[in-house]
């Protein structure tokens, strides 16, 4: 049997296909395995390395936002963003269709597709990455003589960032798949940003300005440095835990199931980051640069959601396909629960911590950057509603339901251009805080109700809809 047969049976038995019975005994043990100390030290080193990255992060923008001023801060945060939208795509979901295919692979002795899956996912994951970025870079050189000049250099210069942002995303999927999120968050949440603000502060003490252009080029050096460190660590580590042998591939499978989790990731960053490149069209650079000081600072809160989506996506896959009892199905229903309160509560905390200190962190940045206040008022609505469901794209996606997910985040997506459109023209920064935070609103409300009727479970939402749903599911 070929690589790709090998390959569709084990997903098959995954998503639950007439060998899930067989298959089970292995990934019950997996999820036995997952479910002990080991898982809750991955979600603590994960919640940790984010805590730490979001503080960081948000020291790094305040100093650059200082050191480079309003006007080339706003460039910079605008092809800083494309950078980030664009390696999502470039990683064609392999970042995330890690967390099924290497415990699956793990667990059922599969090491020649492991070998195969490792290998095949990071050398199409770079080259993808490098295509696309030769492709913008033509694409800014044609269309040069239309776009703002002070946008055209950054964005060259960005694109050598690109398949090194998009290799470290692959490497992130792949190093928590090892139930390693040290080896996966930190490069790319610590070195990097540190690593950024070195090489820019060097640049400033040689006599180069601080504008976005060298921003972007210090950007880039830290990815490809951060990136080729992570693939050298990770190689040692899955060196260590997979024997050399002969690999085998089968790609149209991978990518089969990748992606549509890449149009859950890709839709997901877009539905996050869509609003600031559009506030670019209509706005001059130092409104966009508040814009973006108060979406960071959002992410004080917003970090909390990503650090549970981290930590719980690749144990729901193996949770699910243990479910087939009583005893399988309750820890299934209840990891879920957990998930949602510890994304939901701690983030109300966050956000009445943030209202209150909001003023004084926006002042940090600079004079003039207060004005982001009310935004940050805006934003947090969308952020806490997309919080009530907990990681519930992450449940769908390793479940099995990654196209039912990425068919919820098109559609959010659209709505959320739509009312950018509609709303940004007459009423500027606010206009787009509403429409985002109307658009993240919409898209728990969908995630928590396809959770709810394809797979029997509730995420944790204290909305009346959810409510409503649950009375559903009990006398249904």
């Amino acid at each position: 049997m070929d690589g790709c047969a090998v390959g569709l049976e084990l997903v098959q038995a995954q998503d639950g296909g007439g060998k899930a019975g067989q298959q089970a005994t292995g990934l019950r043990r997996l999820w036995l395995r997952l479910a002990g100390a080991g898982a809750r030290k991955a979600a603590l080193v994960t919640l940790a390395i984010r805590v730490a990255g979001a503080a960081l992060a948000y020291v790094a923008q305040v100093l650059m936002a200082r050191w480079m001023g309003a006007f080339d801060y706003g460039i910079y945060s605008v092809v800083w963003t494309m950078v980030m939208i664009l390696s999502v795509f470039a990683c064609l979901g392999f970042s995330s269709s890690a967390g099924r295919f290497i415990p699956l692979y793990s667990s059922e002795g599969a090491l020649a597709l492991l070998r195969g899956y490792l290998f095949t996912s990071r050398i199409l994951v770079f080259g993808t990455a490098c295509v696309i970025g030769a492709g913008v870079a033509l694409l800014v050189l044609v269309l040069r003589p239309l776009l703002d000049p002070a946008y055209v250099q950054p964005l060259m210069l960005a694109m050598l960032a690109l398949p090194f942002f998009a290799l470290a995303g692959v490497q992130d999927g792949i190093a928590r798949a090892h139930d390693r999120p040290d080896l996966g968050l930190m490069p790319s949440f610590i070195w990097r940003p540190l690593l950024i603000l070195l090489l820019l502060f060097l640049a400033m003490q040689a006599g180069v300005v601080p504008d976005a252009a060298t921003a972007v080029l210090a950007g880039a050096i830290a990815s490809a440095l951060v990136a080729l460190d992570q693939l050298w660590r990770l190689n040692r580590v899955t060196g260590l835990q997979l024997p050399r042998g002969p690999g085998a591939h089968a790609p149209r499978l991978w990518l089969a199931v990748s992606l549509p989790m890449l149009l859950v990731e890709g839709f997901l960053q877009l539905v996050t980051s869509a609003d600031v490149i559009m506030v670019s069209f209509w706005q001059s650079p130092d409104e966009v640069a508040v814009y973006f000081a108060a979406s960071k600072t959002l992410a004080l809160v917003h970090f909390i959601y990503f650090a549970v989506r981290a930590a719980s996506a690749h144990r729901f896959a193996a949770l699910h396909v243990a479910s087939h009892d009583a005893a399988g199905r309750a820890a299934f229903e209840a990891y879920v629960r957990r998930a949602g309160f510890w994304t939901f509560w701690p983030s109300v905390a966050a956000a009445a911590v943030l209202i209150a200190a909001a003023p004084f962190l926006l002042a940090l940045f600079g004079p003039g950057f207060e004005a982001g206040t009310a935004l940050i008022a805006v934003l947090l609505i969308g952020v806490l509603a997309r919080a009530s469901a907990g990681p519930a794209d992450a449940l769908l996606t390793m479940c099995g339901l990654q196209k039912a997910c990425a068919a919820i985040y098109s559609g959010v997506f659209v709505l959320n251009v739509g009312l950018n459109l509609l709303l940004i023209p007459p009423f500027g920064l606010m206009g787009a805080a509403v429409a985002t935070s109307l658009a993240i609103t919409g898209e728990a409300l969908a995630l928590i109700f396809v959770a709810r009727r394809r797979l029997g479970v509730l995420p944790f939402a204290p909305f009346a809809f959810s409510l409503a749903l649950s009375r559903e599911g009990r006398h249904g």
